[in-house]
């Protein structure tokens, strides 16, 4: 295994002046060169952690996320560490099966191990656990004015919805989503259909649980037998997100209803499978290249003690797929 004094030694300087250039301490070019040099030769990698108790930085990230069994979640990660790269830094994963004892060890872990900073995406009852002793982006969820909050226009995206699909010639439309018990920007998604709905005077129906996913299945197998089991009464349905929409779809085809034919539906997220993938359903898409690049700008720059901006609100897009008919 190659050492820093094997560098030194085919560089033909000392071990200080080694760990200057590798700490980017300002020695004169001609001898950086000569250690780059000597870096590149020999292979060597420096070890961060060590290096980290030099400059106070690991360059290391850990990125908490619900599930990784989720389009948007994976394509995030994909981007976050992408810019995170860009800047020199590493990502640790850590999914957290949307265990609220699992992000609080994360939490913990980070501090422990000196990283540089979380980047979160988390639904769980942690709000004493997040604070400015380590630096925090949370991405969807505001926990209190002095943790930056970076989010989709979630309300925007919902007004949207109901738009598009009252433009494609649906009467009565629904909201159909289950979420968390803990407050997050994604209730903003009904808020936005409902505004909507009522500023144009829509018919809409609204079919929703907080917390079970059992209870929410019961809930909404009634509320297809009630609308549109026997007679279509809802000629259009905006699921809160696009994993939701397409269960709700396969429900559909139980009862032999056709989408869009008998029924449109419009989900939100916009991910795709893979980076050659193309979205299939109508969907509100979230920018989620720009969040991933705002997030891991925000987070180095409270890292360095930079101005940074403590609510980031990004634009929605619509994106017609083949569950709507335009």
């Amino acid at each position: 295994m190659v050492t820093i004094k094997d560098v030194a030694k085919e560089a033909g300087v000392s071990v200080g002046t080694v760990s200057n250039v590798i700490n980017n301490v300002q020695v004169k070019p001609s001898t950086k060169e000569k250690v780059e040099e000597a870096i590149k030769k020999l292979n060597y990698e420096p070890n961060i952690y060590a290096r980290g108790f030099k400059i106070n930085r690991t360059n290391t990230v850990a990125l908490i996320l619900p599930t990784i069994w989720n389009p948007f979640f994976s394509e995030l990660a994909y981007n976050i560490e992408k810019n995170l790269r860009k800047a020199g830094m590493k990502m640790i994963l850590c999914n957290s099966n949307k265990k609220d004892k699992a992000e609080i060890e994360y939490i913990s872990m980070a501090k422990q191990n000196k990283m540089d900073g979380v980047i979160a995406i988390t639904y769980s009852d942690i709000d004493e656990y997040v604070s400015e002793k380590i630096p925090f982006v949370s991405i969807d969820r505001y926990f209190s004015k002095d943790i930056t909050y970076i989010s989709s226009d979630n309300f925007e995206g919902g007004k949207l919805a109901a738009e598009k699909l009252v433009e494609f010639g649906c009467e009565k439309i629904a909201y159909i989503g289950r979420g968390s018990k803990i407050n997050n920007a994604t209730r903003k998604r009904k808020d936005g259909f409902i505004s909507y709905c009522k500023e144009h005077n829509i018919d809409y129906e609204i079919c929703e649980i907080l917390g079970s996913s059992k209870e929410f299945d019961k809930l909404l197998n009634e509320f297809i037998a009630k609308n549109f089991k026997d007679h279509i009464k809802i000629q259009g349905v905006f699921v809160v997100t696009d994993e939701q929409a397409l269960d709700f779809i396969h429900k559909l085809e139980e009862y032999d209803i056709e989408v869009p034919k008998d029924v449109q539906v419009i989900g939100f997220d916009g991910s795709k499978a893979s980076a050659k993938d193309t979205i299939k359903i109508s969907t509100i898409r979230q920018p989620v290249e720009l969040i991933a690049e705002k997030a891991v700008r925000s987070l180095i720059n409270i890292i360095e003690n930079n101005k940074v901006e403590k609510e980031i609100i990004l634009p929605i897009s619509f994106i017609g797929g083949y569950t709507t008919r335009k």
